[in-house]
C-alpha cells in the first residue's frame, strides 16, 4: 500500500510579537538567513539591499547583546 500523503496546505507563519513585558529588545527580529539576502543582491534593487542590511545589523547587534547576557548567567551560575 503507497503510503498516504497529507493535505497540501501551506503553513502560516506567525510574527514574532515586536515587545515583550521584560524583552530588552523591542525590534522584530526576522530570521535572516542567506536566502534572503541572496535574493536582495539578486533583485538589483539598492534600496532593498540596503533596507536588510540596516535590518541584519540591527539583529546581529541584538543577538550579540543577548548571547553577552547569556554569557554572563553561565558564568554566574557556574561559579566561574
Amino acid at each position: 500500500m503507497p503510503a498516504r500523503k497529507g493535505p497540501n496546505k501551506k503553513l502560516a507563519l506567525k510574527s514574532a510579537p515586536t515587545k515583550k513585558k521584560n524583552s530588552s529588545v523591542g525590534i522584530r527580529i526576522r530570521p535572516l538567513y542567506a536566502v534572503p539576502i541572496y535574493e536582495a543582491v539578486a533583485s538589483g534593487d539598492v534600496n532593498e539591499m540596503k533596507r536588510l542590511a540596516t535590518e541584519a545589523r540591527k539583529q546581529v547587534a541584538a543577538v550579540s547583546k543577548a548571547l553577552h547576557g547569556l554569557d554572563s548567567q553561565i558564568m554566574k551560575l557556574s561559579g566561574k
